[in-house]
């Protein structure tokens, strides 16, 4: 009997442990935002830091982060803002340039080929706006002007790995006693 309770009561606190906890796989943006505006809830009723951080499986610097970034601006300060990054070198006009550029082809760009590729689309923007980009960042460009669409790798097929040659060529005969 005894020990019907204390399984039933390490299940429950187990549980209640586990479901209070984030899971450890990757979040995406919004999740972590929801993540961050429960924490910002439970800090605001008295939880502490270190109780916040337990809940929400992130570490003790993460909870005191959260509750300066709460202290200071308030909620607004833990909603999600736009990831900034570099600003792109090319204005509107000029990526509107680019896309008819492309549509003429390499050969009105200067190319001797009939096929764009990475390396003469970066070298256009160069020849064009004095701007130099890597290969494969043209060919960022290229994808979200929706000019080409990104490769897809191409996955070995097991009929790909075994292939056999043609039985109907004779193979010369291998000499014997050679050792």
């Amino acid at each position: 009997m005894f020990s019907v309770i204390l399984v039933t009561l390490w299940n429950s606190i187990n549980r209640a442990s586990y479901m209070d906890t984030a899971t450890l796989s990757t979040l995406t943006r919004d999740e972590m935002e929801s993540r961050r505006l429960l924490a910002a809830q439970d800090l605001q009723t008295g939880l502490s830091q270190s109780q916040v951080a337990r809940k929400f499986g992130v570490s003790r610097t993460t909870a005191s982060r959260w509750n300066r970034s709460l202290s200071g601006k308030g909620m607004e300060a833990l909603k999600k803002r736009r990831a900034p990054g570099r600003p792109s070198r090319l204005n509107g006009e000029q990526l509107e340039a680019l896309r008819e550029l492309y549509r003429a082809g390499p050969r009105a760009a200067g190319f001797d080929t009939d096929r764009w590729t990475t390396a003469k689309f970066a070298d256009a923007i160069l020849a064009k706006f004095a701007i130099k980009y890597d290969p494969d960042h043209a060919g960022r460009i290229m994808h979200r002007l929706g000019l080409r669409e990104r490769r897809k790798l191409r996955r070995v097929t097991p009929d790909v790995l075994f292939t056999f040659s043609n039985p109907s060529v004779e193979l010369p005969d291998a000499k014997q006693g050679v050792a």
